[in-house]
């Protein structure tokens, strides 16, 4: 059952990197930062997340909000990035709304009304995707449901199975109040519960 499988890995070392995890998560980041994070999270959408954390880490924050779109390209290339033109476009676009993503952060504590923002304004962000950049920047309580976590609770028998990997806001908003059925039952906000149910699934600890 999962809620057991969780408990397990509570009393494990995994819990331990999970919190440290966490703690990098909610460590207070100069906005440029805060924008790489988002970079990272479009750059991820129907791609591979551990090719993307070193594309991220490669480019470097400053460039994310300097480079041309057409040398972002090059570079998001070279690298390795599959969607190259297209991911290139969507950085330069969130460029746009740079100023007002960072003036939401301070002013808005509502992180639900923060992910409707995101999805509205930033070309590229869905509701996971928006999900997983406000987790990466220190939120606690929004759900990243990827098809990782979907086959996870398809498995054990708390979700349907999906016909298609993309899910609609209904299906996604549903899924998440699964999530946070779990949370309560396990002690566990849904930051940390995504951990959990990714190291269950993949055997890894990203972000």
């Amino acid at each position: 059952m999962l809620l057991s499988k969780i408990e397990e890995l509570k009393k494990s070392q995994i819990s331990k990197l999970i919190v440290s995890r966490i703690k990098e998560f909610k460590t207070k980041k100069p906005s440029d930062e805060i924008f790489s994070e988002l970079c990272f999270c479009l750059m991820t959408a129907n791609f591979n997340a551990e090719r993307s954390i070193k594309i991220q880490e490669q480019i470097g924050s400053k460039e994310f909000l300097t480079l041309s779109k057409e040398k972002l390209s090059v570079k998001l290339k070279r690298l390795g990035h599959r969607f190259y033109n297209k991911r290139a476009e969507f950085i330069c676009l969130a460029r746009k709304s740079y100023l007002a993503l960072i003036k939401l952060l301070k002013t808005e504590k509502d992180e639900y009304k923060i992910r409707d923002w995101l999805v509205k304004n930033i070309k590229g962000l869905g509701f996971k995707e928006s999900s997983h950049f406000l987790r990466n920047i220190g939120f606690e309580n929004v759900a990243i449901i990827d098809f990782h976590i979907v086959d996870l609770l398809v498995k054990e028998g708390l979700v349907g199975k999906m016909k298609s990997r993309t899910l609609a806001k209904k299906t996604y908003l549903e899924i998440e109040q699964t999530l946070q059925d779990i949370g309560r039952r396990t002690k566990l906000n849904l930051a940390e519960l995504d951990l959990y149910l990714w190291y269950l699934e993949t055997g890894k600890i990203l972000k």
